[in-house]
């Protein structure tokens, strides 16, 4: 199960003035479960996104990118899972357009006004006559309050479904937000198969949105790491639908825009760990914080480095407290980072929770097994490195690796 995610209340999850959400059982992998959503967005809104840097990205993901790079408004996303439509060829591009026509046609407008998004094996052609068929039937279901039905027809190897939302008052100003999520595996940036769609009624500019919506993913979807496998298909989108109570953003000076910043990272934060929480197999939740870097990709290489190392992730889930590993993967971070090239290691401290456990190159003189391994027995794990040689940092979130974790994935196309 999930590590320590709360179960979605439906009654939290708050409509978006400007978008509305529609479900249905297309049947594209296995009978009876919620695999296509489409989603409509109102005129004037503005909508960004972040796509994965996999060279082997998706027909959907190039699709996209074109499109939003256009500036032709956007009025609906398509979503289906089960199948996600990379390494599909010239066929996987026709099948992606032939997804957005369909869309526009049932919800009369253009094609280029449709962005479509794929999850689940790679590698197989998408069944383009039951996802055709769906489409009618998932616009007519659309809702403004299908969030979380929503949150579930994204789902693959999800245990839970994910998603959350958050009210900001300013002023006379209010502004809602709610987004939702999927993934549990294949993990990593850039970006971290994951998805995640993110609605605000708050009025914010086009070019602005295109600013910000990079800095949200590099402090919450490119900080999180299940197994170091970057998907072709991760995507992320921030829609501003504009038709809240609060008055327009531009730029950074303008009112309620820290508030407003700040809440969306903190959803776009809460759903990325979502996804390590419900991580495949995973029993145990780490936060890997780098301080005292000389620059955020140093702090950044020497999390990751520790986050996705096979040898901590399974001492993690043994709840053995094996320093050495960790130590091992700070040492190494260097391979994809030449600025850590003269880290000087007896500088370092290391941490967990509150617990220093190495220092000036080894062991901490204060340090006791069993203060280890009381951390290590819990479910949620704080590794915190002080690298005392710069005033930069960054946190990344990762999870164990699990028994379930080879099993899921070796039954994955069963």
């Amino acid at each position: 199960m999930p590590v320590n995610l709360p179960a979605i209340e439906t009654q939290t999850l708050h409509p978006i003035k400007g978008i509305r959400l529609g479900w249905t059982e297309a049947n594209i992998k296995k009978p009876n479960r919620k695999d296509l959503l489409v989603i409509e967005i109102a005129n004037g809104s503005s909508v960004s996104g972040v796509f994965t840097q996999n060279r082997f990205c998706a027909a959907p993901v190039t699709l996209c990118k074109q499109r939003l790079a256009t500036g032709l408004p956007i009025k609906a996303l398509v979503i289906n899972t089960g199948n996600a439509n990379a390494g599909t060829g010239e066929v996987g591009m026709q099948d992606a357009v032939a997804t957005c026509e369909q869309v526009a046609d049932v919800m009369s407008i253009l094609p280029e006004q449709v962005l479509p998004f794929s999850t689940g094996v790679i590698l197989e052609h998408l069944p383009m006559p039951k996802l055709l068929a769906g489409i009618p039937h998932a616009v007519a279901n659309l809702k403004a309050d299908h969030w979380a039905d929503s949150a579930a027809a994204i789902m693959t190897t999800d245990v839970a479904p994910k998603a959350y939302s958050k009210i900001v008052e300013y002023g006379d100003n209010k502004v809602t937000i709610t987004g939702i999520s999927k993934g549990a595996g294949m993990i990593h940036p850039n970006m971290a198969t994951m998805l995640g769609y993110l609605a605000t009624d708050a009025n914010i500019s086009q070019s602005f949105l295109n600013e910000i919506t990079k800095e949200i993913t590099d402090v919450s979807f490119n900080c999180i790491s299940v197994d170091g496998d970057t998907s072709t298909n991760d995507s992320f989108i921030i829609v501003a639908t504009g038709q809240g109570e609060s008055k327009p953003i531009t730029s950074r000076d303008d009112e309620g825009f820290a508030d407003v910043y700040a809440a969306l990272v903190e959803t776009a934060q809460y759903l990325a760990q979502a996804i390590v929480r419900d991580g495949e197999g995973a029993t145990k939740f780490m936060t890997v914080s780098v301080k005292g870097a000389r620059n955020v990709e140093e702090a950044k290489t020497i999390g990751f480095s520790i986050g996705k190392s096979p040898l901590v992730k399974t001492a993690m889930f043994a709840s053995d407290p094996n320093l050495g590993r960790v130590l091992a993967a700070i040492g190494y971070a260097s391979r994809e980072c030449a600025s850590l090239n003269d880290l000087d290691t007896s500088a370092l401290s290391l941490y967990f929770g509150d617990v220093l456990v190495a220092e000036k190159g080894g062991r901490a003189a204060s340090y006791k097994e069993e203060m280890g391994q009381a951390i290590m027995n819990e479910q949620e794990i704080d590794i915190t490195v002080e690298l005392n040689r710069g005033d930069e940092q960054a946190t990344i979130w990762t999870c164990d690796f699990s028994y379930d974790y080879v099993r899921i994935n070796a039954e994955y196309r069963t």
